[in-house]
């Protein structure tokens, strides 16, 4: 690798050609603050609060965008370019509202602490220019404020570059300039499919999850209802960060204590409907690869992918596989089959997940969701807003005791953990199919050929006689390159994995920020860990899902199972290029 030798506050430094001052900055650990530029996205110069003095240079550069040259001599901190940063920080805050003590993203906001670290102290601009407090809370799962929005562009290249869906872009000129969707339709008309990666990126309250642990309090505090609360596997290694924990550890008992504490009747494991899910999906995957079905049969667990086929491929819809959520079939059995054993009115269960995902609050609305007659999710918070609940009540979180799951619904299997990274649905669909398959109870569990966080990895699998030809995409700009495949008939599988968000649900819409490939990765060590200390590892093997099928559900696929376990999608084009 060509090197480039550079100096940067008088430290002398190699970074490779083609670098930019900020990234040589940060590969010596020399901080540089930044409010547009994001590691993952490309840079765009936009908010100068990274400007440092370059030798040769007449004026101040915007270190995120400017290349290192050999022999280059950077200054961060003199006075010119620290008066410029305070400058541009309180030209951003004159124009900010002034309700930092009761934002929801105090404590966590990037402008809050990049004010603070420069000692920005008073403002001395009016801020009269700019007026603009237009809140879109049209939908379930994101809220915008655009007078908090800072025109950072992150989310627009999130939207557009990591997940391929061109929802926002920049609109107006000067004071009267905003992030927007097309026609400025509120998100819900826009083609948004709420997988909530705006809300991850977002450095201030300008795009956040609809808050709706009001609804939660409310539940608990009526003492005509039960509420029980499932929590999703990537919750379990992702909370602890919103509390202060050390990234990268299973915080699984001291959750479930918590959600007690909290005031909840019943704490149940989304764990169980994962391997509940894998009957399901398995079943029918082996169905229609022995009938004659539509492949590649794609999986459905993930709202925001499905979401995304309901609007931009519809006519692929026969190919995502009939099979609920977790989240949903959980909902589905707690308000049947746990109300019917535990001797409780459906009517007065209130059926609460935490979830990684914003996208999953818009799922626990569709109309689909109420076979039943009772609907199987009432109130979906992300991981963020259980943290702060636990904040609220002022929890010692990290001091807790480890709790248990409650039962029947509490019990679940390292193939149901591992559903919380990429790979993971597939992996455990791949166990109890191969298993059946077979007729045998086959010792392998790991399938390292999928195991990754490549955006797209692909393999062929021998089971028995059969080989299996498999792919699994995470991000929705792959997701929709796979899909063009498939649409022109140049891709050759019979079983498909997508999951919306970089590395799944471990990088979720809901989960806590900041978020990068460091942090996802980490996520994803400790639940491939839960799933090797587990004791079963193929949900078949789960004894819960074993009575629930002998005692009441049937088999898999069948009547019981089709009506409350399936459901069907579909077309919600949204006609973006045309104003109505």
């Amino acid at each position: 690798m060509n090197m480039v030798n550079i100096t940067i506050d008088g430290k002398q430094i190699q970074a490779p050609h083609g670098s930019t001052v900020l990234e040589a900055a940060h590969s010596a650990d020399i901080y540089i603050p930044t409010l547009c530029y994001y590691p993952e996205l490309c840079a765009e110069g936009a908010c100068r609060l990274c400007m440092v003095e370059v030798s040769g240079s007449r004026s101040l550069v915007a270190s995120c965008v400017y290349p290192i040259s050999e022999g280059m001599i950077v200054k961060t901190n003199t006075a010119k370019v620290r008066e410029a940063l305070k400058t541009v920080v309180e030209l951003l805050l004159a124009n900010h509202p002034k309700d930092c003590l009761c934002c929801q993203k105090s404590g966590d906001c990037e402008l809050q602490k990049l004010a603070a670290d420069l000692g920005v102290r008073k403002i001395r601009f009016n801020g009269d220019g700019r007026k603009i407090n237009v809140t879109d809370n049209s939908n379930p799962s994101l809220v915008i404020d655009h007078g908090k929005c800072v025109l950072c562009g992150r989310c627009i290249r999130i939207c557009r570059d990591i997940q391929g869906m061109n929802v926002y872009s920049y609109a107006g000129r000067g004071f009267t300039a905003i992030v927007s969707t097309a026609f400025e339709r509120g998100l819900k008309d826009s083609g948004c499919t709420y997988c909530g990666q705006c809300s991850t990126v977002c450095p201030t309250a300008a795009i956040m999850e609809k808050d709706d642990t009001e609804k939660v309090w409310e539940a608990i505090n009526n003492p005509e209802k039960i509420v029980i609360v499932q929590t999703a596997p990537a919750v379990r290694v992702a909370l602890g960060e919103e509390l202060g924990i050390p990234v990268g550890n299973v915080v699984t008992g001291k959750m479930v204590t918590a959600l007690r504490r909290l005031g909840f009747d019943k704490v149940f494991d989304t764990n169980f409907s994962a391997d509940l899910t894998i009957m399901e999906e398995g079943h029918e995957f082996i169905h229609r690869l022995q009938n004659g079905g539509v492949l590649p049969m794609i999986t459905s667990c993930c709202p925001g992918w499905v979401n995304m086929v309901e609007l931009k491929y519809p006519e692929l819809l026969p190919y995502l596989s009939t099979a609920k959520s977790p989240q949903q079939m959980f909902g589905a059995v707690a308000k049947t089959y746990f109300a019917e054993k535990a001797g409780i009115d459906p009517d007065k269960i209130v059926s609460v997940s935490v979830m990684p995902c914003t996208a999953k609050k818009a799922e626990a609305i569709r109309e689909e969701m109420c076979d039943s007659g009772y609907r199987y999710v009432d109130i979906v918070i992300t991981t963020r807003e259980l943290g702060r609940m636990i904040r609220e009540v002022g929890l010692d979180f990290a001091n807790l005791p480890e709790g248990n799951y409650d039962s029947p619904l509490g019990t679940g299997t390292g193939a149901g953990v591992i559903f919380g990274t990429t790979g993971g649905v597939m992996e455990a669909a791949l166990r109890t199919v191969a298993d059946v398959l077979t007729g045998k109870d086959l010792p392998k569990v790991y399938y390292n050929e999928i195991r990754g966080m490549a955006e797209t990895r692909e393999a062929t699998i021998k089971i028995g006689d059969a080989e299996v030809k498999i792919a699994v995409v995470n991000t929705l700009s792959s997701a929709q390159r796979l899909l063009e495949r498939v649409e022109a008939g140049k891709a050759d599988y019979q079983f498909i994995e997508v999951m919306a968000c970089p590395g799944g649900c471990i990088g979720g819409g809901g989960q806590p920020v900041p978020v990068n490939r460091q942090i996802r990765e980490a996520r994803r060590a400790a639940l491939l860990d839960c799933d090797r200390r587990s004791e079963l590892r193929k949900s078949h093997e789960n004894p819960e899902i074993k009575i629930l099928y002998d005692t009441w559900m049937g088999k898999p696929l069948g009547e019981k199972a089709h009506h409350l376990l399936h459901t069907h999608y579909s077309s919600k084009s949204v006609k973006v290029n045309e104003k109505e």
